[in-house]
């Protein structure tokens, strides 16, 4: 993209910190950016990262700190996890595009307006026309300086940039998939020709061939950016730094994904071992001071205050952070579910809109059985969405049927703007607490403490959370519910690592049907045991999981073979949860496996000859 950047570029934050409602989210933080760096701001949900780039944009003031700039003119500019909602599907391409400009449309706006007047103004008030003539010309210099009469030409240059063709300028937005819809959120933000590229999530939505593109495209970028996702691959891909977001506080650790995996790991493990050493030295040292503080108090006195000065000065150790074990949900017990539970016969389906007809479907056949866990696969805008409201009856199809058949079907539907259908006035702990199925109230904050609602935020009305902590309610509210067929759209979009883990090991231990869409593929890797294959729009079934599924493909194992992060888990064999096994009574009430047993021949024999010998 063409910019008039300056030499050099720097953005930082000096001992930053926030608190929001007598909470702080950060304390102590000191990082930035510079020409030739691509930053993945990377760490827990609730850890900060959003806060430090509207921090960083200048949406927010910190609390203590500063946010020092390489010049006072420095200009950022954020792509944010919401912008597809901030798209008006009703413009045209170039229209959205064209819509960045702000005060320039509203300075052509004024001359339009101004030359309409002076039309249908008569010469018997020369005054009022003087005066309307001179608004023109300082609105034309306006026009002028603000580069008003090129603007349709730099909207051209990025829609090249962006992959566009000239005949889709006239295309509706709600005509493009979710990858396309990236790229026109991604171009708007460099047409504002920032010196610094702020993206929140860019990969949310995407799939493999679009994540692809954004990663080559941002890596031919010049212009410094900060990325915040929990994309490790694309992160890997992409970055030549990370900075880690915990506890309040930020590490930087130059190189990629999988370099700053190795180094936080040894810098963690010598966190450790100084920790440890140093509580071995002081264990010692008080047990010194007890022994002897009837015999040398004097000494005892000097020894205690020079520990509690140690105790108090930069070189004492702080205690690492502790992960602590990960947290285990369970949905309610699934109700009983007939063998057949739904089914799709001769389907065709087109996606219309005002200007074009897209065929998704062409007479594709499905049965979806007891005990089915299904992964829908397929590229941006192949129907994956379309093909779960068809499913479940939201939509009606072309031709041919799809519905569910079983008699005793109990369906938990998550779509991916569920959010919308939350009460705004409510605040998140009423919100659970209406979903709730006899959840205990710790429960309920337990869970609630998982997607990242601690404390005072239980107590925030709805109207008030962003798109992704209303996203991560709505997920907390449908696994409270009992259901014996989950039917998940992109469940993942708004969650971290831990939190995933979470749903995946609930989903696992989930006894009834599920059928899942998800571009993440570690995820369709733990929960489904069946993929279903959007291609040629047809169904393909492969009666296997996503390894399974991988092997099919030689091109496609290699491509994603190719994106694994050194020191991270590789696409393995889904998990198989006995239910049988686990409904069987526990026969063990407290205790050790073998209380019951005799384990040791000898067990008392040393007893009994103590006895002997008295």
């Amino acid at each position: 993209m063409e910019s008039a950047q300056p030499g050099f570029v720097s953005l930082r934050l000096e001992n930053v910190g926030i608190t929001f409602r007598n909470q702080e989210v950060l304390k102590d933080v000191t990082w930035g950016v510079q020409s030739g760096e691509r930053i993945g701001l990377v760490g827990k949900n609730g850890a900060g990262k959003t806060t430090q780039l509207r921090i960083m944009s200048g949406e927010l003031e910190p609390t203590t700190g500063d946010v020092v700039k390489s010049s006072g003119d420095l200009r950022t500019a954020m792509l944010r996890q919401e912008f597809v909602d901030e798209l008006i599907k009703e413009r045209t391409l170039k229209e959205e595009f064209l819509s960045v400009f702000v005060e320039e449309n509203k300075i052509v706006q004024d001359l339009k307006d101004a030359e309409n007047k002076l039309e249908t103004m008569s010469d018997a008030d020369p005054d009022a026309m003087q005066e309307i003539l001179d608004r023109m010309q300082e609105l034309q210099q306006k026009a002028e300086d603000k580069d008003v009469y090129i603007l349709e030409s730099k909207v051209k240059k990025t829609m090249d940039l962006m992959g566009f063709n000239d005949d889709e300028a006239d295309d509706l937005v709600a005509s493009f998939s979710g990858g396309w819809k990236m790229r026109i959120g991604l171009g708007k933000v460099l047409l504002k020709d920032p010196n610094v590229l702020l993206l929140d999530e860019p990969t949310n939505h995407l799939d493999l061939e679009s994540v692809e593109w954004l990663e080559a495209f941002l890596r031919e970028q010049s212009i410094p950016m900060i990325i915040v996702s929990h994309d490790r691959e694309f992160l890997d891909q992409v970055c030549t730094k990370i900075v880690d977001a915990e506890g309040g506080i930020c590490t930087e650790y130059d190189g990629n994904y999988s370099r700053f995996l190795g180094l936080k790991k040894a810098r963690m493990d010598s966190w450790q071992a100084a920790y440890d050493a140093q509580e071995k030295k002081l264990k010692s040292e008080r047990q010194w001071i007890t022994k002897f503080q009837a015999k040398q108090p004097q000494v005892v006195k000097q020894r205690k205050e020079k520990m509690a000065k140690f105790l108090k000065s930069d070189e004492y150790v702080q205690k690492p952070p502790f992960t602590g074990k990960p947290f285990r949900f369970r949905f309610p017990d699934a109700p009983r579910l007939s063998p057949e539970v739904a089914q799709v016969d001769e389907l065709s389906h087109s996606y219309n809109n005002e200007i074009s007809n897209n065929r998704l479907f062409d007479q594709v056949d499905l049965s979806i059985e007891k005990g089915d866990r299904i992964a829908v696969v397929g590229p941006n805008g192949s129907g994956k969405s379309t093909f779960l409201r068809l499913l479940i009856g939201k939509e009606e199809p072309d031709e041919g049927s799809a519905k569910i058949v079983g008699a005793n079907v109990e369906m938990a539907y998550f779509e991916q703007n569920q959010a919308d259908a939350l009460d705004l006035d409510k605040t998140v702990i009423q919100v659970i607490q209406g979903a709730s199925e006899g959840q205990s109230y710790n429960e309920l904050r337990a869970l609630l403490g998982q997607f990242i609602f601690k404390g005072d935020d239980v107590e925030k009305k709805v109207e008030f959370l962003s798109g992704g902590e209303k996203a991560r309610l709505s997920l907390c509210c449908m696994m409270l519910r009992s259901a014996n067929l989950l039917i998940l759209d992109e469940p993942t979009n708004h969650l971290d690592i831990p939190a995933k883990e979470m749903l995946e090991e609930a989903l696992q231990n989930f006894d009834g049907s599920i059928m899942v869409v998800s571009h993440d593929r570690y995820f369709i890797s733990k929960v489904a045991r069946t993929i279903v294959a959007i291609e040629d729009k047809k169904l393909t079934k492969y009666q296997g999981d996503y390894k399974f599924y991988m092997e099919k493909s030689k091109a496609m194992r290699q491509k994603i073979e190719a994106r694994y992060v050194k020191g991270l888990a590789r696409i393995g064999a889904a998990p198989i949860v006995d239910f049988e096994e686990l409904k069987k009574p526990n026969r063990n009430f407290g205790g050790a496996k073998t209380a019951n047993q005799v384990t040791r021949t000898n067990k008392g024999v040393k007893n009994a000859k103590r006895m002997e010998k008295k």
